[in-house]
């Protein structure tokens, strides 16, 4: 895919799309701690033989395991959940140390992939038996619709959510009889490496999952490759345009799940406490880095000074800190590029009109442990963010990390009220949303 420069176009670590000249600059595969800065370990890219060796082991081991019966699977994916339950506090701890979310949120995390892998161990079955159809609209004596596996899946996944985005491709995936090859961030190798570790040790055969350790810029070869059959990405717009357009060359089926930008809109019959409350949670999700978390919050004039009170005074009292501390509800973001680009937001704001309702300056030192950290202020609120500032939020309360563009096809609203009529007939006149009682 080329571009104006002459470089090339390709995913980067978040899943988005970045471009670079011929002057390349190898990307590093590492685990940084954003709490501190500390590198802590790095990996080498894989050699062009080494990915060729994974593919190829990938292509052998379908040929067998498509024909294994979903007992089997089910038995080699309850196993998987089984380590993930043993080994919970180890798993959050490096997911923590990988990308900075809290250790109470990296603790559910791993626990909400072990439920993934019972579920799709107990149910794949069903989900997958065969259908039947009408034998008369064909004409003959029995008509029925059959789901076979399809082959190696790429998947292409974020840090934000460094275990849970890989496993919810990885059961479904393997409990229908593909294999994986894992692409993830490159500031997650070791959750990386333990997801391929973790369907060894329970049991599944040679080659059924594997993590491809290689940069961004290497990942069209491999959708490319005819051994690869289909792939997955989770992360922004851009990055799905470029995986799409490549796979559709090559025609491959291809699932996206692309980021958004969110409102939470709040009616006048809402319980405002509670949407505060709620609202406040919802921006903070996963130290504010969820494609789910609220981002444009968009209340009624009548509500909105009671509402920004109430929402900058639960913004004001979340703990930023240290995230392996239980009392802490926001952690460092996942890197120092993460960090200086909200702050660049919000001085973009400020400069265009936006008032700053809660936001100290940067936190320098959180803990002893805290050297050179990723953290941002406290989780900044902005108020009456001006239409054509990097946080475009017209009559609204918004945060820093919020999107640049008013509208997104892959956003969803979370809409506050009391009353079923005003929440219906934003339904019907919005293009989006998922409606929650306030």
């Amino acid at each position: 895919m080329g571009t104006r420069d002459g470089g090339k176009a390709f995913l980067d670590a978040a899943g988005g799309v970045a471009a670079v000249t011929r002057k390349e600059k190898t990307v590093a595969i590492a685990t940084i701690n954003p709490a501190t800065g500390e590198t802590l370990k790095t990996y080498d890219e894989m050699s062009e033989a080494d990915v060729d060796g994974r593919l190829a082991a990938a292509a052998t081991a379908h040929a067998s395991y498509r024909l294994t019966s979903f007992e089997d699977r089910a038995r080699w994916m309850r196993r998987a959940a089984g380590i993930l339950d043993d080994e919970q506090e180890q798993v959050a701890v490096m997911m923590t140390t990988e990308m900075g979310k809290t250790l109470t949120s990296a603790r559910q995390e791993v626990a909400k992939c072990a439920r993934a892998c019972r579920f799709y161990a107990d149910h794949a079955e069903s989900f997958l038996a065969d259908e039947a159809a009408d034998p008369d609209a064909a004409g003959v004596e029995s008509a029925y619709v059959r789901y076979q596996p399809l082959g190696p899946v790429l998947a292409i996944m974020p840090w934000n959510f460094p275990l849970w985005q890989a496993m919810r491709f990885a059961a479904p995936a393997l409990m229908a009889g593909n294999v994986g090859l894992l692409k993830h961030a490159s500031n997650v190798p070791q959750t990386a490496l333990f997801l391929q570790d973790l369907f060894a040790r329970a049991g599944f055969p040679t080659g059924t999952f594997q993590t491809l350790l290689i940069s961004s810029r290497r990942v069209e070869p491999v959708l490319r490759d005819d051994r690869v059959v289909a792939a997955t990405l989770t992360g922004s717009a851009a990055a799905g345009q470029s995986v799409a357009s490549i796979a559709s060359r090559v025609i491959k089926r291809v699932v996206l799940e692309l980021g958004g930008s969110d409102p939470f809109i709040v009616m006048p019959s809402a319980d405002l406490p509670e949407a505060a409350r709620i609202g406040a949670f919802a921006r903070c999700i996963n130290n504010g880095q969820s494609c789910i978390a609220a981002k444009r919050f968009i209340v009624v004039d009548e509500i909105y000074d009671e509402f920004a009170r109430q929402f900058t005074e639960q913004m004001a009292a979340k703990v930023v800190g240290d995230p392996m501390d239980r009392e802490t509800d926001v952690g460092p973001l996942a890197s120092e590029k993460q960090r200086d680009r909200i702050e660049k937001q919000v001085a973009d704001a400020v400069a265009k009109g936006a008032k700053v309702l809660w936001g100290p300056p940067r936190l320098t030192a959180v803990a002893s442990i805290i050297r050179r950290p990723c953290w941002p202020a406290s989780p900044p609120t902005c108020a009456s963010t001006p239409k054509r500032s990097s946080a475009r939020l017209p009559r609204c309360i918004g945060s820093a990390t919020s999107r640049r563009h008013w509208t997104s096809p892959m956003a969803a609203s979370s809409d506050w009220a009391r009353m079923r009529g005003q929440a219906t007939k934003r339904r019907r006149t919005g293009s989006s949303g998922i409606l929650l009682p306030g």
